[in-house]
């Protein structure tokens, strides 16, 4: 029986005017894949081939785990993604560079940590929706690299680089996110929130400059 080839193409508009916000807010979350019991599912056709970018569903961790934080420099840090491979076996390319301004004990503490563990990242855009950089299948490397400053008018950073191969440019995600500060519903709101925002902003920044 000869194999169904269905288009999926869509037609992509832009209404003239419309804002198009860039960048990313500055609390990320991560979580070591070990973690994760189950993850959510990308929409497929009978074909295997991706019909949304969204993921549907959400990560289901262990008992006990939360996704853990990380307060950065938004007009440092940057989410991009490019294509990689050969036809037909080509994927993405997500990087995220991610400044946190501190150098103390708990940066570096953090550094020994990612280096050397498969993480997935959870990156709020500037509009508020919620992107997944890593992927079941593939392994997530992190590395973070740490400079003190040089001189009076110099500036401290740990930066957080993550490169992470995925189906399409990183996936939409708006399931639970389970955190130290209660559950956030990435397409709605937080438990314990009074402000209908999907983002638990505290008042004053976590610090983990160690000072």
């Amino acid at each position: 029986m000869a194999k169904s080839c269905t288009p999926i193409q869509k037609s992509l508009a832009w209404c003239q005017g419309t804002p198009e916000l860039p960048g990313i807010k500055r609390r990320l979350y991560y979580i070591s894949k070990d973690q994760i019991v189950q993850w959510p599912t990308l929409t497929r056709d009978a074909n295997g081939r991706l019909t949304s970018a969204a993921y549907s569903g959400n990560f289901e961790l262990v008992a006990d785990a939360t996704w853990k934080f990380i307060d950065i420099l938004p007009d440092k840090s940057q989410l991009t993604s490019e294509a990689q491979g050969e036809y037909p076996s080509m994927t993405q390319l997500n990087k995220l560079t991610a400044v946190h301004p501190g150098v103390g004990v708990e940066a570096s503490a953090l550094a020994a940590y990612v280096n050397n563990c498969d993480c997935v990242y959870l990156v709020e855009t500037v509009r508020g929706k919620y992107r997944v950089v890593g992927s079941e299948k593939w392994q997530v490397k992190s590395t973070v690299a740490q400079d003190l400053g040089q001189g009076a008018t110099g500036t401290t950073s740990t930066t957080l680089s993550v490169e992470a191969t995925d189906e399409c440019p990183a996936p939409f995600y708006e399931g639970r996110i389970e955190t130290e500060d209660g559950t956030i519903y990435a397409g709605g709101t937080s438990s314990g929130s009074t402000s209908g925002e999907s983002h638990l902003d505290p008042t004053e920044p976590t610090d983990l400059s160690g000072h």
